[in-house]
């Protein structure tokens, strides 16, 4: 019976090496058909195989599926769908995810099994694509009411991090967006407040550079041109000598003006990488956890206290994820009416913003990774332990053994970090704005790769005398 107990646990421990190939697989391998398709520029098949993955069908992944869905619809023009799936992911957030048991299932197995949050630069990119998807329908009051949810998401951002200026706790592309949307609805108070709140983020930034993004220089004179229209004479003054700009009033343009967002390259994904930690006991008494080198200190806080055997956790594997930039294919854009060219300003960089937020939560997510790999290792020690020798009544103790082994085996298997997130998003957006003409308006954006290839795109925009917008993804 021992024998074979060890034999077969031996046997499982091979099989389920095998398996734990198998299980490194990101969440970006195993969605690899649907980002190709939408890579390709083919939405349609994107959203076939979006909706045949069944991965995404899962309800702990039905954000992500939501999200997707948006964005896909979006590409495809269909807005009415596109806002359906905003809708309810945006519903899922604001009733809460997950709860006491997700919290278990993070604790016992690993993060990947629990149900997906959400990024927090994710959830603004909902509002952006909203917001746009009322406007194209023709919807201008639910356009303003997205703005004002922005207000309130970046309130709750700034909540979270007590707007601390050294963590991600506004997002200045979306509060230069909500200045945009009330310009667009000719409301020039609300839109003045708009571009000052986000022109604060970048001046209370260092360098006056927030997540891989200086202040466009739109941004400035659409800030002085709304205070000017307001008569907001101080902070019109302020502002100026802030920006070094002396304003000049200039005659709005008969057709009006488009905004045009260019969405350049695809988000960054996500894929494991892997740590090695010991438990060591301080002077003090008090536990840490410090990888090869020393260079990482994670205090240990689990109530294990002093009775908690340090030997027990000699050497962790742990696993956290890591982003993995996709090089956007074309380097630089211009927009041209045929007579006035102008370039685009950087207003969003996800790619950036994706490694800074990562970074910055990285101690306090790899301490419960630690502290519960340290709860799967005790167990484990316990077990081996227990079977060293020979048991009551002269009977051998294998069983202890082989559950030794399976805790082991179970270990290695569960611990996968979570590789999911929000991939067909853009690396980056840039924005800028060109004067229409009453009437036929024939827009062409000119994009330029790092090789030397040039494409060109021409839409045609009627100039109505307000404010419109457009944007264009080149996901690639």
């Amino acid at each position: 019976m021992g024998n074979l107990t060890k034999h077969t646990f031996r046997a499982s421990i091979f099989m389920g090496l095998m398996l734990f190939l198998f299980s490194c697989s990101s969440y970006n391998d195993m969605i690899t058909p649907y980002y190709k398709q939408m890579a390709s520029g083919n939405y349609t098949e994107a959203m076939k195989e979006l909706e045949k993955n069944k991965l995404l069908q899962k309800p702990r992944n039905k954000l992500l599926f939501l999200m997707e869905k948006g964005k896909t619809a979006h590409l495809l023009g269909d807005y009415e769908n596109s806002n359906r799936y905003f809708n309810e992911a945006d519903e899922r957030l604001e009733n809460g995810l997950g709860g006491a048991m997700d919290a278990v299932v993070g604790t016992l197995v690993n993060p990947m099994n629990q149900v997906y949050k959400g990024e927090d630069f994710e959830k603004f990119m909902i509002h952006y694509y909203k917001a746009l998807n009322y406007v194209y329908l023709g919807k201008p009051e639910d356009a303003i009411v997205e703005a004002r949810r922005i207000g309130l998401q970046s309130q709750e951002q700034g909540d979270k991090f007590n707007n601390k200026d050294n963590r991600y706790s506004k997002d200045a592309f979306s509060l230069m967006l909500q200045g945009l949307i009330y310009e667009y609805d000719r409301d020039m108070n609300n839109a003045f407040i708009a571009y000052r709140n986000a022109a604060e983020v970048y001046l209370n930034s260092k360098d006056q550079t927030y997540y891989g993004t200086s202040m466009p220089g739109e941004l400035k004179k659409d800030l002085l041109r709304t205070a000017a229209a307001m008569g907001f004479t101080a902070e019109l003054q302020r502002f100026e000598a802030l920006f070094k700009l002396n304003y000049t009033a200039e005659k709005a343009p008969e057709g009006g003006e488009l905004v045009f967002f260019w969405e350049n390259g695809l988000a960054p994904v996500k894929q494991q990488e892997e740590f090695f930690f010991s438990l060591v006991k301080g002077e003090d008494g008090s536990l840490f956890f410090t990888n090869v080198g020393g260079t990482i200190i994670i205090p240990f806080s689990n109530g294990y206290g002093s009775n908690f055997n340090v030997n027990s956790v000699q050497s962790l594997r742990a696993t956290f994820p890591k982003y993995v930039s996709r090089p956007p294919f074309y380097s630089s854009a211009t927009l041209t009416d045929g007579k006035t060219t102008v370039g685009f300003e950087k207003a969003e960089d996800i790619n950036e913003l994706a490694y800074k937020t990562l970074q910055q939560r990285f101690l306090k997510e790899m301490g419960k990774t630690l502290s519960r790999l340290a709860v799967k290792k005790s167990a484990e020690y316990v077990l081996r332990e227990s079977s060293k020798g020979t048991g009551k009544n002269g009977n051998d103790n294998s069983l202890l053994e082989g559950l030794g082994f399976g805790v082991q085996l179970y270990s290695l298997l569960s611990e996968k970090s979570d590789t999911r997130n929000w991939q067909s998003l853009p690396a980056s957006i840039s924005y800028t704005r060109i004067p229409l003409q009453k009437g036929k308006n024939t827009i062409t954006l000119n994009l330029k790769a790092s090789n030397g290839t040039e494409e060109t795109k021409t839409i045609e925009v009627t100039g109505t005398g307000r404010l419109q917008f457009y944007n264009y993804s080149t996901l690639r």
